[in-house]
């Protein structure tokens, strides 16, 4: 996405009229409306079209805001960290449950979701009349469908109360936008997932390896039902995607996990066997602060790292030698101690605490320090770029936004609590564990449920876990959770100015 479709991404946002803030994603700027209506005239500019609806799926706002970032700050895992209490403050309100309709990530998140939607919206009411290759088209149309319903899923699972907008909306009518019920809302992302498959290709390669597939499809799908508590379509869709003999290539999309776990964070190891549903970034962008927002690098690498990290002269090349980074999302001793003795603890959490503590290494504690980083994303100095555009903005390090462990262990518990197979539960349970060496244990739901933390921490799936299974109360209530409120994010404040949008119930609104 990013790194594949960079090159027409900067150039083709005018076109799409999109802002990224406030109620701007309704909004079609009376000055571009020329542009668009001359725009999509051939296949090459229909293509351009698509790669701006890709572009979104790595959003990064002005701000630094990043679902990843967000979502982990909040979670059981981390805490948001960074330099101090008023360090990316909509960070720090996510992470202690201060947040409100006016302090918070919602306004980026929303963002995201909205600009996603829109970009596909009008690419959609275009594409009908597009001289093109056909089957192309179809294709066009199916990808499209396929990342509307990605970012509906992300806006529904955040927000519960949204607008459900299935074509563009024109400045006149963005005031009168109403909020669907949830359950429309997912009924729709359901179909467009059902009916898009037909025109995706099973495989891509090359430089297509970041756009859809059936494959990809399947998953999102299965992972909606299993949100929906739909435990046998969960399943069933599930197991398409992981093939026939869990911890054997998948017969259709040759899915296998990645031998080695810690080799699902290297650099150089993207799109890999595991990987299903990948986030390419790239250093070749040269983002620079003039427009942080515009750089096609990863900003959680330097975000993750050790803050004044330095290696104590006479230990080079016997520790990691990490960049000195900005210190947020370090890791709550609750994960340190689930993941004691666990052998994906080295390749999940830096424990720069203790080689500080042994005198190998120096650093800067910032706030709430616990000692641990997320090493799956902190930078290496050996990864700093060094070409044009600023260093911090420019890390190539791609972002799973599912992967195969994942898909197994949401296919077991998919069996455990809709009473499917238990044979093939264990099965898909014992694949994950094996993979690093550890024994078989009883496939029930409590032991998939921390699998999942184990396996996939750091990776932005705890918060929801939590939510959608409500634990999130247990788990969170000493930072503050309030069951009833905090399972989502307040509708933004923005969002609500002359228009027909109404806060959520559990935010002191009437919806």
């Amino acid at each position: 996405m990013k790194t594949i479709f960079k090159k027409y991404t900067l150039a083709f946002i005018g076109v799409l009229l999109v802002s990224a803030c406030g109620k701007d994603f309704l909004e079609v700027e009376p000055r571009g409306s020329d542009l668009e209506a001359n725009y999509y005239q051939n296949e090459e500019e229909a293509y351009k079209g698509l790669v701006a609806v890709y572009d979104v799926v790595g959003f990064m706002s002005g701000g630094l805001v990043t679902k990843l970032g967000a979502v982990n700050s909040a979670s059981d895992d981390h805490f948001a960290g960074g330099g101090g209490p008023t360090d990316m403050t909509v960070f720090q309100v996510w992470s202690d449950y201060t947040l409100d309709p006016s302090v918070g990530p919602q306004s980026d998140l929303w963002s995201k979701g909205y600009s996603g939607v829109f970009r596909a919206n009008v690419l959609l009411s275009k594409l009908p009349g597009v001289p093109m290759d056909e089957d192309q088209k179809a294709r066009f149309v199916a990808e499209s469908r396929f990342l509307r319903a990605y970012f509906y899923f992300d806006l529904v699972r955040l927000f519960k109360n949204i607008p459900l907008l299935s074509s563009p909306v024109s400045a006149g009518e963005m005031y009168n936008v109403t909020q669907a019920s949830p359950d429309d809302v997912y009924a729709f992302i359901e179909q467009e997932l059902e009916e898009c498959i037909a025109d995706l290709p099973n495989t891509v390669a090359g430089v297509e390896r970041a756009r859809a597939t059936t494959g990809m499809a399947h998953a999102l799908l299965g992972k909606v039902y299993l949100y929906r508590e739909k435990f046998a379509e969960a399943a069933s869709e599930l197991a398409i995607v992981n093939g026939t003999t869990p911890g054997q290539p998948s017969a259709i999309y040759g899915y296998n996990l990645v031998s080695t776990y810690s080799d699902l964070f290297k650099t150089n190891n993207e799109f890999n066997s595991e990987s299903i549903f990948e986030i390419s970034f790239t250093n070749t962008s040269a983002g620079n602060w003039g427009c942080s927002a515009c750089t096609e690098g990863n900003i959680l690498n330097v975000m993750s790292g050790p803050r004044g990290f330095k290696v104590v002269s006479g230990n080079e090349g016997t520790v990691p030698n990490y960049v000195s980074g900005w210190s947020f999302f370090p890791i709550t001793p609750s994960l340190a101690t689930a993941m004691q003795g666990d052998p994906r603890f080295p390749a999940t959490i830096a424990d720069i605490g203790g080689l500080a503590a042994e005198g190998k290494v120096e650093y800067t504690p910032g706030f709430m320090d616990t000692g641990y980083f997320l090493e799956k994303f902190a930078a290496k100095v050996e990864d700093r770029w060094t070409g044009a555009g600023d260093a911090d903005l420019n890390y190539p390090q791609n972002i799973y936004e599912i992967r195969l462990a994942d898909t197994y262990l949401m296919e077991a518990e998919a069996l455990v609590r809709g009473g499917g197979s238990a044979v093939r539960a264990q099965a898909l349970l014992d694949a994950v564990r094996d993979r690093v060496g550890l024994a078989s244990i009883p496939a029930t739901f409590e032991n998939i449920f921390n699998e999942r933390r184990l396996e996939l921490a750091g990776e932005g799936h705890r918060w929801f876990d939590l939510v959608r299974t409500d634990k999130a109360a247990a788990a969170l209530g000493s930072r503050g959770f309030v069951a009833g409120k905090h399972e989502i994010l307040p509708i933004p404040l923005l969002e609500m100015e002359n228009t027909k949008i109404l806060q959520s119930v559990e935010w002191g609104g009437s919806l």
